[in-house]
C-alpha cells in the first residue's frame, strides 16, 4: 500500500488517540512521528485498512505509555497544561470532555476508543492486547468516575 495515503487515512484517528492519552499537543505529535514511523518499519502483511488503523492505533497507544515510562516524564514537571478542544462543541460536551481527560489515563483510553473513536469492545481488546470482559470492566468503572466526577462539579 501507498504510505502516503495510509498517513492521511489515518492520521486524524491516531492523533486523536494520542492526545486523548497524553494530553498535549507536544507529546501527542511526538507520538504521532514515532507511530508513523515505526508503520514505515514495519514487516506486516496487513489484510485490510481497518487492520492498519488498529495497528496504528496499538502502536500510538504503546508509545504514549513508553513516553509515560521515560526518566524524563517520571522527574520533570510540565511548565504548561494543554487541552485538547475540538471544535464546534457545546458548552456540556466540552464539560464533558474535561471531565474524560481528568480520568486516569486506563480508563481514558477506553472511553475515547468506545466513544470517540466508535470501536467496539472486542476491537479495543484487541489493540490493547486484554480480554473483552477486562475492557468491559474498565468501561464499567470509567462511566462510575465520570458519574462522580460529574457529581463533585
Amino acid at each position: 500500500m501507498d504510505y502516503e495515503a495510509i498517513v492521511n487515512q489515518n492520521l486524524d484517528a491516531v492523533y486523536r488517540t494520542a492526545l486523548s492519552y497524553c494530553k498535549n499537543t507536544y507529546d501527542a505529535e511526538d507520538v504521532v512521528q514515532n507511530t508513523f514511523a515505526k508503520l514505515l518499519q514495519a514487516d506486516v502483511a496487513f489484510e485490510d485498512d481497518r487492520h492498519i488503523r488498529r495497528w496504528l492505533i496499538r502502536v500510538a497507544v504503546n508509545e504514549c505509555k513508553n513516553m509515560w515510562k521515560s526518566f524524563w516524564r517520571k522527574n520533570v514537571c510540565s511548565i504548561e497544561e494543554l487541552c485538547y478542544e475540538p471544535e464546534d462543541v457545546t458548552p456540556q460536551q466540552k464539560e464533558l470532555l474535561e471531565e474524560v481527560l481528568r480520568l486516569p489515563p486506563k480508563y481514558r483510553i477506553v472511553i475515547h476508543l468506545y466513544y470517540y473513536e466508535g470501536y467496539h469492545v472486542k476491537e479495543i481488546a484487541e489493540m490493547l492486547k486484554m480480554s473483552e470482559s477486562n475492557v468491559q470492566i474498565r468501561l464499567m468503572r470509567a462511566r462510575k468516575k465520570l458519574k462522580e466526577q460529574i457529581k463533585e462539579a
